[in-house]
């Protein structure tokens, strides 16, 4: 591989996390393998990976939980649970969560690698979608590295990160409505806690950048009872 995939792997026993780690790495993947649940979350914030692989059972925090919060941040990277339960309602409970495969433990390494394969080629098309340096909305382009919204007549309207980051997350769910817990985690990383007013603002304020009648958007949306949602036609 010219650029190597990025694995992070969570197993808390020794042996099957050198075993899978050794594994991958002889594919060609790079794998930082950890642990225990709140260590991976804090190696996800910081790096960029194409798969997480997540045992069950883990100390303090379990693959459940790390999933579901993975998930308030980055609905796309796939992740594949590890675990000794069998049960068809600990299958239904990891998928639930958004999980993307299951494998039970005791497992054939040649399958891991294949189902490994399958979910990083998933990743990397999404990752298409995630380099998103400059979007048009009707004559006006965002530009989110330099946090800029420029006018169909050249002139600029500066954007604040938290303007960016939203508009970026929004835009990245198109058509889907987003959660105020997502757009907390994502936006804010529960540093501060907005009200619902402080987020609704954001979103008037988009209105009156980018539509052409406010009081009739057709671009950003508020949701009752769930959160805001970004529609186009493009």
């Amino acid at each position: 591989m010219s650029q190597k995939l990025r694995i992070l792997l969570v197993e808390d026993e020794d042996h099957l996390l050198d075993a899978i780690k050794l594994n991958l790495e002889l594919e060609g993947y790079k794998v930082h393998a950890v642990k225990d649940g709140k260590t991976a979350l804090k190696i996800f914030k910081e790096e960029r990976f194409n798969l997480i692989i997540l045992d069950v059972m883990l100390p303090e925090m379990d693959g459940f939980q790390v999933c579901e919060t993975i998930r308030l941040e980055n609905a796309e990277i796939p992740i594949m649970f590890l675990t000794a339960k069998n049960t068809s309602e600990d299958r239904v409970l990891g998928l639930k969560k958004g999980a993307d495969d299951y494998l039970v433990k005791p497992f054939n390494l040649e399958e891991l690698i294949l189902r490994v394969g399958i979910l990083v080629k998933r990743s990397l098309k999404s990752d298409d979608l995630k380099e998103l340096n400059s979007y048009k909305i009707g004559d006006k382009t965002i530009y989110f590295n330099s946090f800029e919204l420029k006018h169909d007549d050249g002139t600029i309207t500066p954007l604040t990160k938290k303007e960016t980051m939203l508009l970026k997350l929004l835009i990245e769910r198109k058509n889907d409505a987003v959660s105020r817990e997502q757009i907390l985690e994502t936006v804010w990383n529960y540093d501060v806690y907005p009200s619902t007013r402080t987020i609704d603002n954001f979103i008037l304020t988009f209105r009156k950048y980018f539509e052409p009648d406010q009081k009739n958007p057709v671009y950003f949306h508020s949701i009752r009872g769930v959160g805001y949602k970004f529609t186009d036609s493009h």
